[in-house]
């Protein structure tokens, strides 16, 4: 075999991470078998490294691999083709071998190569006796069938590994991700807090008025930024961390009317009415009324961004939901089941650069569910509005 197909075939064997490892019960298992089948007492999937032999499965062989100078596995990795020894003491080459002469007694083996799915021959799949013995050509079938299956078990568990590794690294960059964007939202909303602040106090001094057209913007994109970077706070929660509710009787059309409140001055800059309609009488359920007016603000500011000019978005309260209905920009199909994903903007989102990070319907999702409640997303599609709905159990 030249070099560089050696160092392929090498990294393979290393990178199922058996040399000098626990065996997996499941190719010990395999070894009896295989033994069972052929009628002998020992047998072993042996790994073929760069100067040594080692045994990633085996049932009655003692130690746990050997050198490669007495191995008979190593030939079969050359030629990759199988091997039938049938009496060592008969064979030049073998019987002065240490494992023929002493322990364990290697008398018959036979074997066959083993395979891995990107054709990498990594060792065999053998058995072996104190006596000699003969193998026929069905036999040799059923031992390739066999190293087949210890190939696939190799298989599964490297890739249960890779998985493994995969999940920790995930885990960890999301760890990463939640401490950047909460310390860096953190660090920002205290100096932004401090500025609305200054402005609040401009705009009461009566001797400011003149300049109170260019206060009032200022002001303005202030509170969108504590907003979005509230949002970001929120958003960025550890997933497994409990949301404090307070629960109590929440008055469903007290929490609409406090959403649209919070987004008329919004709605009333783009010319977009927003409309409650409830039934008489208080409508009811349990929960957490800040959370639940900020889960609803959040539908009702999408709703007036998402809609044109005149378009009116609808706040509707039933006993125990509330639903808001807008006959804006709609969604597409492919979207409306991601759209509750944290950080998500749809394709008119980022054609139109509609202010957002993609937070809104995942918070407004995760306090639903610490109420035991649903939010339902639904759209008949792009231009055609769209309808969300926060459902709370009563």
């Amino acid at each position: 075999m030249n070099a560089v197909g050696e160092d392929a075939r090498l990294a393979a064997v290393h990178s199922y991470r058996l040399l000098d490892a626990p065996r997996p019960v499941v190719l010990d298992e395999l070894t009896r078998l295989a033994g069972a089948v052929l009628g002998t007492p020992m047998s072993a999937v042996t790994l073929i490294d760069a100067d040594r032999e080692w045994f990633a499965g085996k049932t009655g062989m003692p130690g746990e691999g050997g050198p490669l100078a007495t191995s008979f596995s190593a030939p079969v990795v050359d030629t990759r083709e199988p091997l039938v020894v049938e009496d060592t003491l008969t064979e030049p080459r073998y019987r002065a071998w240490a494992c023929v002469q002493g322990a364990p007694h290697i008398r018959f083996w036979a074997g066959v190569p083993l395979v891995d799915e990107d054709g990498h021959t990594l060792g065999t799949l053998c058995v072996l006796d104190d006596k000699p013995g003969t193998v026929g050509d069905r036999q040799l079938d059923l031992l390739r069938t066999m190293a087949g299956q210890a190939a696939g078990h190799l298989a599964a568990l490297r890739n249960r590994q890779l998985l493994a590794e995969i999940g920790d690294e995930l885990s960890r960059a999301i760890s990463r991700e939640e401490d950047f964007v909460a310390t860096v939202s953190h660090e920002l909303r205290t100096p932004v807090t401090t500025i609305q602040g200054y402005l609040e106090l401009l705009v009461d001094n009566e001797e400011l008025a003149p300049y109170r057209r260019l206060i009032d913007p200022i002001q303005r994109n202030g509170e969108r930024l504590v907003r979005m970077v509230d949002h970001l706070l929120a958003g960025t929660r550890p997933a497994g961390a409990p949301l404090p509710l307070l629960r109590a009787g929440t008055d469903l059309v007290a929490v609409a009317e406090a959403a649209a409140a919070s987004c008329r001055s919004q709605a009333a800059q783009r010319d977009v009415p927003i409309v409650i309609e409830a039934g008489p009488g208080p409508c009811t359920v349990p929960g957490d009324f800040t959370r639940l007016s900020q889960a609803a603000e959040h539908l009702v500011r999408n709703a007036v961004i998402f809609s044109g000019t005149g378009q009116t978005v609808t706040v509707r309260v039933t006993a125990s939901s509330l639903e808001v209905l807008d006959v804006g920009a709609g969604i597409p199909a492919d979207e409306v089941p991601h759209v509750a994903e944290r950080f998500y903007r749809g394709r008119y989102a980022r054609d139109q650069a509609v202010p957002g990070v993609g937070l809104g319907l995942s918070i407004t999702d995760r306090i639903m569910r610490a109420h035991g409640g649903t939010l339902t997303i639904e759209s008949a599609g792009p231009g055609r509005g769209t309808c969300a709905r926060m459902t709370v159990p009563r």
